[in-house]
């Protein structure tokens, strides 16, 4: 089977250029390709081998070996597609694999050229690892490895300090939601005995219902750091200091769907527990709209799409809180194709303006970047959920599933409405302010240039899956959603056409009153905003506030990290290491020190000295035998 060759072919690549490619970076950039090329085509091989089973029997299970046995604990070494991983390993490898394509023109003139492609290649294979893994243990083994990779393409920049602080910050903050979630691994194991995930879903209905609540909400912990939600969401704004290919890698196709793919695929689990489900909702939820207030008023293009990806992550989580699963996996697949679109585009818009991202800088970039322009306005349509791109059809199935569900889904619901009447707004607001309207840095408009072939070539398939990508979804017609149906529940009640179709109406209505109101703003009476911005004082204090991100940085700051600082530099440094510790040691030397120079004076080397000794010694032993001698 050649299962385990999906995730060892990304693997040898990387070992192929650091030892063997290194130097040439044409070559580097090909293997690295090469590699994710033909793990997107065996996932392929077995996505169609899954789906020839009959639907009660797609899956295909390979145990190799326990890696580790101590006493009742096992942790196998054992991968699993099921309909659910089949969809992740596509997403991760095609989409991968058109970031790395376009990488190779993106990052042509990069010093590190090689070390990239090597970096690349080891976060798909990590995420191929996470997604295939057939139970808990070796799902974290990716999940950290996925980590490791992020700190290291976040901060691949490290020469900039903005760079190195950022991949820091990436990496300390998702060992806080990591160390809840080994706290849930080890719950799961006590409770059930295992941490394999067939074993664990079968004997759920056994378990103690508190048990169950407790494990899903130390493991959502993870995904909470993974996943940027509310309150470990501080690091992926930041994360946009790595090159552009490594922010649409993250935010599309690996590290942050790790959270949502986790949380789906303990699906059974959390199923049990309504106390669990109803934090997910709530902290998606809130994330959501959290999210998507700061995004109204950034002003660096990969910012504002960063805050939608928080955003359009809430609305996953807010999917899977109210059991719709596979509506939030649904929204994970389109958000891939558009989200890594949007980030590439932009990608395309600074190297057309010399690394430019402020967007107050452009307008009037739809002709020399004619190209990007209609690329980049095919994601911020199916972004904002405009019918028929395919964030309509999934964003749609998620406010469905709200709507529908218990006592407080309509407020669910109407949040999610909100949410998507900002996120068509600061999408659009992007768009008017780059390529509509006058230039605003002629110098910088003056050589502004389309991006090569192997950069745009990646945005056009990427385009293409942003239109057709949601018609498998579509109302009546679910092929998706049959697809996953082995692995989930329905997703949402029955309800009645006309209610559905009013429900998608006012999904789209929201859409195009957004974008309604950022052409109002932003292209017709620009003026308006600036007014808003800076004049008014209510709403300018809010501007600033949410340009500030409701200061959640400095709160972090003054409450955890000048305190942590403060512990560390006065008593562990000065008191515990210098004065302590290397106090112990200097003193010990110096000590030393002091009666080696007493005995140092003893060795002159001047040989008067040494026959004076010798008499002095000689006349003692006499006085002293004398002495004795008269005693």
């Amino acid at each position: 089977m050649f299962l385990p060759w999906i995730i060892l072919v990304p693997a040898i690549g990387v070992l192929v250029i650091a030892f063997v490619t290194n130097k040439n970076k044409h070559l580097s950039s090909l293997v690295s390709c090469t590699a994710v090329g033909i793990s997107f085509l065996l996932s392929a091989l077995a996505v169609y081998g899954l789906i020839q089973l009959p639907a009660e029997a797609r899956e295909i299970p390979t145990n190799y070996f326990n890696w580790t046995h101590t006493g009742s604990f096992i942790a196998p070494f054992g991968l699993r597609v099921h309909p659910l991983a089949s969809i992740m390993i596509l997403v991760v490898t095609g989409v991968g694999l058109l970031i790395h394509i376009y990488a190779t023109g993106y990052m042509h003139d990069d010093p590190l050229y090689s070390r990239f492609f090597a970096y690349l290649n080891l976060f798909i294979f990590s995420m191929l690892i996470l997604v295939l893994a057939n139970n808990y243990v070796l799902l974290f083994v990716g999940w950290e490895l996925v980590g490791l990779c992020s700190y290291l393409l976040i901060g691949f920049w490290f020469e900039k300090k903005s760079a190195a602080d950022a991949g820091k910050k990436a990496f300390i903050v998702n060992r806080i939601g990591d160390f809840g979630f080994l706290i849930g691994i080890f719950t799961v194991f006590v409770a059930f005995g295992s941490v394999t995930f067939k074993e664990v879903f079968v004997r759920t209905p056994a378990v103690a219902p508190a048990v169950i609540t407790a494990a899903s909400l130390w493991l959502f912990c993870g995904a909470v750091g993974k996943s940027a939600q509310f309150p470990l969401h501080v690091w992926l704004p930041d994360a946009m200091e790595g090159p552009t290919p490594v922010s649409a890698l993250i935010h599309a196709a690996t590290m942050v769907t790790a959270g949502v793919y986790m949380v789906a695929r303990s699906a059974p689990l959390f199923s049990e527990s309504a106390v669990a489900l109803t934090v997910v909702a709530t902290i998606g939820t809130f994330t959501a709209i959290f999210a998507a207030t700061m995004g109204l008023v950034q002003y660096d293009i990969k910012r504002v799409l960063a805050y939608s990806t928080v955003s359009q992550l809430g609305y996953m989580f807010m999917a899977l809180g109210v059991g719709a699963f596979t509506a939030g996996i649904f929204h994970l697949m389109t958000h891939a194709f558009f989200k890594a679109l949007l980030f590439l585009a932009a990608g395309s818009v600074m190297h057309a303006m010399d690394g430019e991202i402020d967007f107050r800088k452009m307008g009037g970039l739809k002709k020399p970047l004619n190209k990007t322009y209609w690329r980049f306005l095919i994601g911020g349509l199916a972004l904002s959920g405009i019918f028929p791109f395919a964030g309509f059809f999934s964003k749609d199935s998620i406010l469905l599933g709200a709507f529908t569900w218990g006592q407080n889904g309509r407020i669910v619901w109407a949040i999610g409405l909100i949410t998507a009447f900002m996120t068509a707004y600061y999408t659009f607001r992007v768009i008017y302010r780059t390529f509509h309207g006058q230039p605003q840095d002629k110098k910088l408009f003056k050589h502004a240039h389309e991006s090569p072939a192997s950069m745009i070539l990646p945005l056009t398939i990427l385009a293409g899956l942003s239109i057709a990508g949601g018609w498998i979804g579509i109302p009546g017609y679910d092929k998706f959603g049959h697809f996953l149906e082995p692995v989930f529940p329905k997703s949402h009640h029955e309800v009645s056409k006309g209610l559905e179709l009013g429900l998608m109406g006012a999904s789209l209505l929201a859409g195009l009153g957004g974008i309604y109101l950022a052409y109002q703003l932003h292209l017709k009476r620009p003026e308006v905003s600036e007014q808003l911005a800076t004049v008014r004082p209510l709403t300018a204090r809010l501007h600033r506030i949410l340009l500030h991100k409701y200061y959640v940085d400095e709160i972090y700051d003054f409450l955890f990290v000048r305190p942590i600082r403060a512990l560390s530099e006065r008593i562990l440094f000065r008191a515990v290491d210098v004065n302590t510790i290397d106090g112990i040691v200097n003193d010990t030397g110096s000590g030393l020190r002091g009666i080696g120079n007493l005995f140092r004076k003893l060795q002159t080397g001047d040989a008067r000295n040494y026959a004076a000794a010798i008499l002095i010694g000689t006349l003692g032993l006499i006085a002293y035998f004398v002495w004795t001698v008269k005693g």
